[in-house]
């Protein structure tokens, strides 16, 4: 019998173009994770919020695969770091969308704190097991941007409310269940460490002169590519005043895809205008091309028109370019941090540097140029590590063979809409006079009045 599974990915659709503040990884995970399953027989709805007022409710995406657009606050873009309080009306949506057309699900997959919030109210009043990848945790995120954090304090308690609550965590990396188990006193046996993949459809090695001339990039100077969302977590600014430090190497150009529009414009993006002045400072203007936000589909051209792909953000739950660009063929230096230090292996397929070192990863970007027959060991040893570990094939193998734990585990008495609907509400700690109520508890408590 076919298995129907929720998937839910609050701010970050399958349908979305990457590059920008809110689209990146987690796009990428869930769209390609589900294509692995649906080839497995599962049937996939994927929720989450509606943020234009011309997309319909539900698309039928692919093959067993469809996208349901929740009303959840404006129809229109909100930062993720302001979509907790609509949470409410997402889950309550949600419930209402799944009882009109009698859905039952064998678990939910959901997809950041929010969505796990989301998926917690639906094992309370539906009994609907969840696993959740976070991603990315709060405390980690607090612990290197400080003050600058704009998440709600609450997202804190909420995650250690999912810890505990939720069937099976999924960790990404070992760095992320190291950080579960110490920040969050997370149970090591409700942690499975499955990590993020590429997919061989869209990313594999091709000639690096027709992938240059295919973007209209010099053929015969070194290129380094920074891809990804350009925000000043990612480290981009790391990456141009390294290019301001390299002796041995003065035919180079370094490429940065991503921001918030197809044709980059500093009048509307603080961070471009940013990375701008960097590029003055570092006297590298001339070197350094923005070349804005990019469909999916030429993202292969970019990564196999780069001599290195650098990604040296200050902290990182996983890190998937890194995984397209070795399956490109095309060896990476990272930061020691998070899932690039799984994904990398230093001085075999790349190098690891620390963040925020824009010397040390200059060291590394001459050594890997200067040495061809080095740098030709990288290429090949990218390659043969990510197609061995890497595959969205095998992600989707390990993670069914979690589902099916999980589902096998889970006590499922009736089928959802032969419950009673008289719900009994979730206790809440004792309020102190003058306390303000955590809002996870707020929502729990307004679900059911």
């Amino acid at each position: 019998m076919t298995k129907k599974i929720a998937f839910i990915s609050e701010h970050a659709s399958p349908l979305a173009l990457l590059g920008g503040v809110d689209s990146g990884g987690q796009n990428v995970y869930v769209a390609e994770l589900c294509k692995q399953l649906a080839t497995k027989g599962y049937e996939i709805d994927i929720y989450t919020r509606k943020d234009a007022k011309e997309i319909p409710t539900t698309v039928c995406w692919l093959k067993g695969i469809r996208v349901i657009h929740i009303q959840a606050g404006p129809e229109a873009f909100v930062p993720k770091e302001e979509l907790l309080n609509y949470m409410s009306a997402f889950t309550n949506n949600m419930i209402a969308y799944i009882k009109k057309y009698q859905l039952d699900y064998e678990i939910v997959h959901a997809n950041f704190f929010m969505s796990a919030l989301v998926a917690h109210q639906l094992k309370k009043r539906l009994h609907i097991p969840y696993v959740v990848t976070f991603h990315a945790l709060g405390k980690i995120r607090q612990l290197h941007q400080k003050e600058k954090d704009a998440f709600p304090a609450d997202r804190i308690s909420i995650e250690q409310l999912i810890v505990r609550d939720a069937n099976q965590i999924i960790a990404e990396c070992p760095q992320d269940q190291e950080d579960l188990i110490n920040y969050y006193e997370a149970n090591p046996a409700k942690i499975t460490i499955i990590p993020c993949g590429f997919s061989h459809d869209e990313f594999y090695p091709m000639d690096k002169t027709l992938a240059r001339q295919a973007l209209n990039l010099p053929g015969k100077e070194k290129i380094l590519l920074q891809l990804g969302r350009m925000v000043p977590r990612k480290g981009v600014d790391n990456v141009i005043r390294a290019l301001g430090r390299l002796k041995q190497v003065t035919k180079i150009k370094l490429v940065i895809v991503g921001g918030n529009a197809d044709t980059p414009d500093p009048n509307k993006d603080a961070e471009l205008r940013r990375l701008q002045a960097i590029a003055e400072q570092e006297k590298v203007v001339d070197s350094v091309i923005f070349v804005g936000r990019k469909n999916r589909n030429v993202l292969k051209y970019f990564y196999n028109a780069a001599d290195f792909f650098i990604s040296t953000p200050w902290y990182e739950p996983f890190g998937i370019t890194p995984l397209e660009s070795m399956a490109c063929g095309t060896p990476v230096i990272g930061s020691d941090v998070g899932g690039i230090k799984y994904s990398v292996v230093d001085g075999k397929t790349g190098f690891l540097v620390p963040p925020n070192d824009p010397d040390m990863l200059a060291k590394k970007i001459q050594h890997g140029l200067t040495n061809p027959a080095y740098y030709n060991y990288l290429c090949q040893n990218s390659l043969n590590r990510v197609n061995k570990l890497f595959t969205w094939e095998c992600v989707a193998k390990q993670m069914q063979q979690l589902y099916e734990k999980v589902i096998r585990t889970s006590y499922k008495p009736v089928s959802t809409f032969s419950r009673s609907s008289s719900l009994t509400s979730i206790p809440l700690m004792g309020v102190r006079p003058g306390f303000r109520e955590p809002l996870y508890q707020q929502i729990n408590r307004n679900l059911y009045e």
